[in-house]
């Protein structure tokens, strides 16, 4: 008897997960319906489940054991949403993959029109956002500012107001896997590839439970990161705080010299000099501040350590071994 072709899987859907308990079960009903509306006859679902403590991954676990689609990666700790994604887009097939969270404000009906404009000849689909209901002006006014520090700070024509949430082909994700580098900015990293890209507008929605895992902290954080792994301008920044702060001792001096041969008086004050040692000394140390993230950065890439480590793999192969 002849066994059944082997159908190549024409979409991957990637969904980091930490924490997402509450989520989970709408995130689940809404792809099923997305999914059944794409008319594709082979779809996974990759979720990865980054270290999450409420039971995220054992709801995960009963999602795969009952619907072969669905493939589940379980950190061993937590490892952040970057290296979750990464993880999931290293263990796709599909011919074409998604990136979406899960919490639901990455609409999942969005995927259709993704799929239209792939199928139109574009390599990469990013969804950016018109407006974000339901959060906060600081949250705003922080977004907002994120996207055009990184546009003026990196040098590339990055996208505003895009966050992961995208469609690419096959071209573009072995693109993007065949850079290894530790710290990541994945939306630089999407966008540096290049080939044909597009984007799709959509109002993002309220959470519509729990609570973001994406505080400012980590935004700063994220903004660092971006800054330091994809522009050398804080480098040239420091090159031009030692000239300016050179350049106004030099100044000063000649400021003091003209001041005792005109008056025949000498500069005298205390606070002259403790500003002045200050200011050099603050300079200074913000100079090697922002020289030792790049050390950091480079002694992380020396060391080599993987990005992530897998506690456990759920998937249509290993259960069918299991049993």
């Amino acid at each position: 008897m002849d066994s059944p072709p082997i159908l190549s899987t024409e979409l991957s859907i990637v969904i980091p997960i930490y924490n997402e308990l509450e989520s989970i079960p709408a995130l689940r009903a809404e792809l099923a319906v997305v999914l059944s509306q794409t008319r594709l006859a082979c779809v996974e679902i990759i979720c990865v489940d980054d270290g999450s403590t409420d039971g995220s991954d054992a709801l995960l676990k009963a999602w795969a054991q009952e619907d072969p689609q669905v493939h589940v990666l379980i950190f061993s700790r937590n490892f952040g949403q970057q290296a979750a994604i990464t993880a999931g887009l290293e263990h796709c097939q599909g011919e074409r993959v998604v990136i979406m969270d899960a919490d639901l404000q990455d609409p999942p009906e969005l995927i259709l029109e993704m799929l239209e404009k792939s199928r139109q000849g574009f390599d990469m689909v990013y969804a950016r956002r018109q407006n974000r209901e339901g959060e906060s002006r600081f949250k705003k006014a922080s977004a907002y500012l994120f996207y055009r520090l990184m546009r003026a700070v990196i040098g590339l024509d990055l996208p505003e107001d895009t966050g992961d949430f995208r469609l690419m082909n096959r071209r573009c994700l072995e693109a993007f896997l065949s850079m290894r580098e530790q710290n990541r900015f994945l939306r630089g990293m999407f966008h540096w590839v290049g080939f044909r890209q597009t984007e799709v507008l959509f109002s993002r929605p309220p959470r519509q439970s729990g609570y973001t895992k994406y505080p400012f902290s980590k935004m700063l954080s994220l903004s660092i990161n971006a800054a330091l792994s994809f522009s050398t301008l804080p480098l040239r920044l420091i090159l031009m705080l030692g000239c300016g702060v050179s350049l106004f001792g030099a100044g000063y001096a000649i400021y003091s010299i003209l001041w005792h041969l005109i008056t025949g008086d000498t500069v005298k004050g205390w606070t002259t000099l403790i500003v002045l040692i200050t200011l050099i000394g603050g300079s200074t140390l913000i100079c090697l501040g922002i020289i030792g993230e790049y050390v950091s950065r480079i002694y992380d890439e020396v060391k080599g350590r993987p990005q992530y480590l897998l506690r456990e793999i759920i998937a249509p192969a290993t259960r069918k071994s299991a049993e």
